[in-house]
Order: structure tokens, then C-alpha cells, then sequence
């Protein structure tokens, strides 16, 4: 069969578990877009991606790629495009917009002017016109624009991927099923051992486990698709993609799901017979104030309230006892939770290993998963146990200096394991004084400063940065101050900060130790509204991690961004 270029939309956060997905299948020449994965393949490969594929919420298929810059090109180049291809002149169709682009202000408008072009094509050539279809019409036709560049497809999934038609019905603001499965992909579970979802609602996240373990495809559910009423469309083949169950395995452990609301119970219950995976699926009434120690090796991923619907006090008591009850009763295993909040992952109490930005809906959130382990992190490393957060990989990483290596091309001149732990990076601002860069800047125009402990660390950093710059190293930062002009404070004694950090734990103490120790140092440093010190920011804290790139970190409360519902209380508040 001849090969096109096919687009499956997924939702932003899981492109590469939707690209893995398309790979297994069989897929050709993937590109990784925002919300998208392109590839190239036959008609049983556009068949398979809606069928097979867990993650992808449209399968498009681009018949007319082109440039315009108005309505009215875009109308041109539509109604001269050969439709009687795809449909004829009794067919129903639907057109759906998505723009982004200056040019194009309204899509509706764009997506009605496809419209007329459609209709003129077929009234110029018949006479006749075509109808519109609201409801379940015979092609749908879906066109991009991302400023200049405008993309006609036909969408080849109909209804959302999502709808995978195994629920009977739901309960208020449902995971999505698409969202959950690529929570449990993200995760890494493959039915190795039990999975376990305290929260569970309608079952969502316990009917997908099910679907993966078994190595069923969510397209099994599906009454109908949408290429099923286009003209080349190949029943025999569909009906062998959907009769072939030879990829589908035993599954030796069990998945838990378990709700405290009693109609929650009832409902996931039903999706789970109508699924047909009760055997490996218990659904049960129980509150996670009660959760216990599971006999076998388990996972939990999990989707907890967030808030939005029972009190602030309810909710911050609902994370503080799921963290103890995880330190108490998750002994040994992994729990991956998602939520919308940074207040509520703060309740929890774990530093977490590894973390995912994600969308439920149109909130952002984080998956994050923690590793629950006996006794304290120190403790377990004396042990000789390899523990290290995500953070802390991070920290590792060979420093990239931002100079020029061999080739003549900025970057990538690696260190040792042993001298890489020396640096420490401190971005300046954007502008900095001449005085201080001695006129150079780096490619990206900031400032990279390096400190030293002692002589051998200095003479470490010296030999790798080069002649590039003219940083200023102290060999014994203990004794000696900063000479930057625009610095009123010498160094902090090597080891004071930790120590300080590890004495004072909650954020006013640390205030106070500040505060403190500017005190006997000099003055201390104003922050940038002028204001008295601790007012100029609502959350000092010494561990804050830096954002990663293209990481969108969890919401805070009380935010308005984004149109979020500003939440009561702020954290450490009870009301």
C-alpha cells in the first residue's frame, strides 16, 4: 500500500509515550510536535492508530498543505481541491477549526468560509450542494493554521479517541481516559505486579491498568470511526486489525481500585463489568484513612481531589494523611500521584524522584512519583542503597561550560566524574555591568560565576574554564569578601548555610536565622520592592528547585493565571 503522512493529536505532556506507541505499531518518519506526533504510514496504519493506540485523542489524515494570509485564500485554495475523492454531493460533512495566527483572528469565521468553498466546488460541478452535518456527519474535514501555513485533513477518528465506550456512566469531573493511560505508561507499569488506585471514582485509572496488563486495545469498545464512511474505506482489513487478538497475555496480579463515596463505588463497578476485566479488577467502599500494607509488591497511581469541591482544611488533612499513611503502610513500593495544586504535593511530605508536567483538562499539574522506603533518607544511603531525587541527578550532570570546544561550536566540553561536583552555577541578570563581565558576554548573553573552597578547587575551575571571561576566584572564600562593586557582604562560612538549613525548618525560623546572620556580616541586601525584610516575598525558601526547561510547575493557590478559581487559605492556614 502506498504511504502518507498522518498526524495523531495527544494531549501536551504525552507526545513521546504517543510516539513510542506509533513505533511499536509500525510506524515510519516520526516527528514530535506540541500536542502531536506526525508519521508516515498506509491505510492499515491509520486504521491501527485508532484502533491500538491508547494516548492519541485524533488520527488526521493532511490531504493540502499550503500558505495564505486571509480568508479569502484560504477559500480559493479549498474550493479548488478535488473533493470528489473523499465524498459526493449527497454526503454530510463537518468542518472544525484550530488556529494560531495574527492572520486569522476568528476560526469560526475560517472554518465557515471552508465551509462555502466546499459547497461552491460541488454547485459549481453539480449544481447541487452538499448538506452540513452536526450530528455524526459523513466526513469531517479539519484545518490548521499556525501563522502562515494552513493545513487541511480529514479527521479520521470521529469522535474523540477518549470515548472508548466501555463506561455505562460517570461521576463529577472523570479522569480522562486518554490522561490515564498515559499515566500509567509514564509510569512504567506493565503488570509486573498489583496497581492500586485509593482514589479511584468511575475506574478509569483501574479499567486502562486492566487494558495494559492484558494488552487489550481501548478500540475494541468503539461502535464506529469515522474513515469507516470514506469512500476508500477497506472493511476487510478493519475487520482483520480488529478480529486479531494474537497480542493479547495472562495476567498473574490484580489491580485495586477503592472510593470512599459509596454511588463512586457503584458506578466503577459497572464500567468494570461492562469492560469485562472484573476478574482482574476489585472495586471496593473503603476510605484511605484505613489503607493498609498490601501483602504483595504494589504500585499506586492515583488522581486525588483537589480541592475544588470540599473544604481547604479537608483537603491540606486529606495529603498530610496520605503522605503518613504511604510512610506507614506503602513500605517497599512506588506511589505516582497527580494533582493541580504545589500546596497539596508540599502536604504530602515526600521529596519526589521524578516529576511530569502535565494537562488534566485545562488545569495544569504535575505527576509525581515517590519512592517509599523504611527509615530516613540518610540513613538508607549509609546503608548503601543508591538513593538519589531527581534533583539530585540532576545536580550531577557534567557541567557545560559556555565556551568554545575543538570544533569551534559553543558548549558541550565535558568533565570527570570527580572535578564536575565543584561547579556551581549563579546566572546573572540579563544586563550586567561591563565592569564586572570586562565587556564579554556569552552566547546567550549571561554571566556565569564560579566560587571556590580552597587552592585545589580554584586551580580545578581554572584549568577548565580557559581563557574564556575573567571570573574571580577565591581560594579561601572563608577569610576572603566579595570585591564586586555592587556587593556589601563577604562569603558565608563554607558549611553555615546546611547547617542553618537543617536547625531551622519552618520558613519564619529561617527568616530569623537570616536575619541573624546578615546581622553580623553587614547589611543585608533589600529585596526588589524596598520593602522590610520577609515582605518583599511571600515564599523565601533556600531549596527551591529551578524550573526545567519546558516544565510548567503545579499550580499554587490563590492563583488567578490561567483563569483558575482563587482557592482559600494559604499554606500553614487553617480557617
Amino acid at each position: 500500500m502506498q504511504e502518507f503522512k498522518i498526524i495523531a493529536k495527544t494531549f501536551q505532556g504525552l507526545e513521546e509515550v504517543l510516539a513510542k506507541e506509533l513505533i511499536n505499531l509500525g510506524a515510519n518518519n516520526i516527528e514530535i510536535g506540541r500536542r502531536m506526533v506526525a508519521f508516515t504510514g498506509d491505510q492499515e496504519m491509520l486504521y491501527k492508530a485508532n484502533f491500538c493506540t491508547r494516548t492519541a485523542v485524533k488520527v488526521l489524515k493532511p490531504i493540502k498543505e499550503f500558505k495564505a494570509t486571509d480568508a479569502d485564500e484560504v477559500y480559493e485554495v479549498v474550493k479548488n481541491i478535488d473533493w470528489e475523492q473523499y465524498m459526493n454531493v449527497n454526503s454530510t460533512f463537518l468542518v472544525d477549526s484550530v488556529i494560531f495566527s495574527d492572520n486569522f483572528r476568528h476560526s469560526k469565521f475560517v472554518a465557515y468560509r471552508v465551509k462555502d468553498a466546499i459547497a461552491d466546488y460541488w454547485r459549481d460541478k453539480t449544481g447541487d450542494r452538499p448538506n452540513v452535518g452536526i450530528s455524526n456527519p459523513d466526513i469531517r474535514v479539519n484545518i490548521h493554521i499556525a501563522e502562515d501555513v494552513v493545513t487541511i485533513s480529514l479527521d479520521s477518528s470521529g469522535e474523540s479517541l477518549h470515548q472508548r465506550g466501555y463506561k455505562t456512566a460517570n461521576v463529577p469531573a472523570p479522569i480522562n481516559e486518554v490522561l490515564a493511560a498515559g499515566l500509567i505508561l509514564l509510569s512504567g507499569w506493565d503488570g509486573e505486579c498489583d496497581l492500586i488506585d485509593p482514589f479511584c471514582g468511575s475506574g478509569t485509572i483501574a479499567i486502562e491498568a486492566a487494558l495494559i496488563a492484558l494488552n487489550v486495545y481501548p478500540g475494541v469498545f468503539r461502535k464506529e470511526y469515522a474513515f469507516e464512511k470514506w469512500k476508500d474505506f477497506d472493511a476487510e482489513l478493519f475487520d482483520r486489525i480488529y478480529n486479531d487478538d494474537s497480542q493479547e497475555r495472562e495476567f498473574d496480579h490484580k489491580i485495586y481500585g477503592y472510593d470512599i463515596n459509596r454511588q463512586a463505588v457503584q458506578i466503577a463497578t459497572g464500567n468494570v463489568q461492562n469492560a469485562g476485566v472484573k476478574d482482574i479488577v476489585s472495586i471496593e467502599q473503603r476510605d484511605f484513612y484505613e489503607f493498609e500494607q498490601p501483602r504483595d509488591k504494589a504500585i499506586i497511581i492515583t488522581n486525588p481531589p483537589y480541592g475544588d469541591r470540599i473544604t481547604t482544611d479537608d483537603i491540606f488533612d486529606l495529603y498530610e494523611t496520605i503522605g503518613k499513611n504511604l510512610k506507614r503502610n506503602f513500605v517497599g513500593n512506588d506511589a505516582w500521584i497527580i494533582t493541580h495544586h504545589e500546596e497539596l504535593f508540599a502536604r504530602i511530605g515526600f521529596r519526589p524522584s521524578t516529576r511530569y508536567a502535565l494537562f488534566n483538562g485545562s488545569l495544569e499539574c504535575e505527576f509525581r512519583k515517590y519512592q517509599i522506603f523504611d527509615g530516613k533518607l540518610k540513613e538508607r544511603r549509609e546503608e548503601g542503597m543508591d538513593i538519589k531525587t531527581e534533583e539530585e541527578r540532576k545536580h550531577n550532570l557534567k557541567f557545560k561550560p559556555h565556551k568554545k570546544n575543538e570544533d569551534g561550536e559553543w558548549g558541550d566540553e565535558r568533565k570527570t566524574d570527580d572535578e564536575a561536583h565543584y561547579f556551581k552555577s549563579k546566572p546573572f541578570k540579563e544586563k550586567v555591568s561591563k565592569d564586572v563581565t570586562k565587556g564579554r558576554t556569552s552566547p546567550n548573553s549571561r554571566m556565569m560565576m564560579f566560587e571556590a573552597a580552597d587552592e585545589e578547587e580554584a586551580e580545578i575551575i581554572n584549568r577548565h574554564l580557559g581563557k574564556w571571561g575573567d571570573r574571580k576566584i577565591y581560594a579561601n572564600r572563608d577569610n576572603k569578601p566579595s570585591d564586586r562593586k555592587d556587593s556589601k557582604r563577604g562569603f558565608e562560612p563554607r558549611g553555615q548555610k546546611e547547617e542553618r538549613t537543617e536547625r531551622f525548618s519552618s520558613r519564619e525560623a529561617r527568616q530569623e536565622a537570616r536575619k541573624e546572620f546578615f546581622s553580623n556580616k553587614g547589611e543585608a541586601k533589600k529585596p526588589r520592592n524596598e520593602k522590610s525584610f520577609g515582605e518583599g516575598r511571600k515564599d523565601f525558601r533556600d531549596d527551591r528547585r529551578p524550573r526545567r526547561d519546558g516544565e510548567r510547575p503545579a499550580h499554587k493557590f490563590g492563583g488567578s493565571k490561567g483563569g483558575n478559581r482563587p482557592f482559600p487559605g494559604k499554606k500553614g492556614e487553617k480557617k
